[in-house]
C-alpha cells in the first residue's frame, strides 16, 4: 500500500470527510482491520482564506507547495490536495514535488465522461465557478460543457460554503436554495451536477437533484485509494 499524503484544512470539515472516506474505502477493499497508510497536514484555513480574498494566489501557491514538499519528505508517495478551490495553484504544487499529484478536476471529468455525459452544472466557490483554472480545464482537456449559476445564485452558493459549511453549519433553508439552483441548471440543459467544492457534500446528496450528482470529494478519495492499492 502506498502512503497517501493529504494536504487539508481547507476547510477541516471536508478534510475530516476525506480521512473517513479513504479509510473506509481501504477497509472495504482489503477487509479485516485494514486502514489507510496516510499522512495528514492540516493548515489554518483562516490564513489561506485571507490570501484567497486578497488575490494573493502566488503566495498561497508557495505556501501549499512547501507543505506538499514536507509531506513528501515525511514519506508520502502520492499527494491529495483536499480542496477544489486551491487546485488553482495545482501547477505550483506539482512542480515542487516528485510524487504523483491526484488532480480533482481530472478525476471528476473521467467519471462524468465514463458515464457518457458531456454537459454538467457546477456548484462551487465563486473562485472555482468564475475563474478558468477549473472550468477551463474541464472544457479544454476533457471536452465538457460546463454551466454555472447566474451571478446572484453564484453568490448564494459561495456564501453558504464560507459562512455555513466551512463552519459545520447545515441549514435546511440553504439546502432548499441549492435545490432551486440545481433545478435551474437542469432546465438549462445540465445532464449532471458537479459538487465542485469539498464541503457541499455535507449539504447536498443525490436525493436533492433530478439528475446524477458527482461528489468530487468521494471521487477524489476513491482515486487516491485506487492508486495507493495499485500493484
Amino acid at each position: 500500500m502506498r502512503r497517501i499524503g493529504l494536504l487539508g484544512g481547507m476547510s477541516w470539515e471536508s478534510t475530516a470527510e476525506y480521512y473517513r472516506l479513504i479509510n473506509q474505502l481501504v477497509a472495504e477493499r482489503l477487509g479485516g482491520l485494514h486502514s489507510a497508510d496516510c499522512l495528514l497536514r492540516s493548515v489554518d484555513f483562516a490564513e489561506i482564506e485571507a490570501l484567497q480574498r486578497e488575490g494573493l494566489w502566488s503566495e498561497a501557491g508557495e505556501r501549499l507547495a512547501r507543505e506538499a514538499q514536507n509531506l513528501e519528505a515525511a514519506g508520502a508517495e502520492l499527494l491529495v490536495l483536499c480542496t477544489n478551490t486551491m487546485h488553482k495553484v495545482a501547477a505550483e504544487i506539482e512542480i515542487a514535488i516528485t510524487i504523483p499529484f491526484v488532480h480533482i478536476a481530472d478525476t471528476t471529468a473521467q467519471a462524468v465522461r465514463g458515464d457518457g455525459l458531456d454537459r454538467v452544472g457546477l456548484l462551487a466557490t465563486g473562485y472555482t465557478m468564475e475563474q478558468d483554472f477549473y472550468v477551463g480545464r474541464l472544457r479544454t482537456e476533457h471536452n465538457l460543457d460546463v454551466l454555472v449559476p447566474d451571478r446572484p445564485d453564484r453568490k448564494i452558493v459561495h456564501d453558504v460554503i464560507y459562512e455555513e459549511l466551512c463552519r459545520g453549519v447545515i441549514k435546511d433553508r440553504s439546502r432548499e436554495e441549492y435545490r432551486r439552483i440545481i433545478g435551474t441548471l437542469v432546465e438549462r440543459g445540465a445532464q449532471a451536477i458537479l459538487l465542485g467544492c469539498t464541503e457541499i457534500d455535507l449539504l447536498i446528496s443525490g436525493e436533492d437533484s433530478p439528475v446524477p450528482v458527482y461528489d468530487t470529494t468521494r471521487l477524489h478519495a476513491e482515486r487516491a485509494v485506487t492508486l495507493a492499492l495499485a500493484p
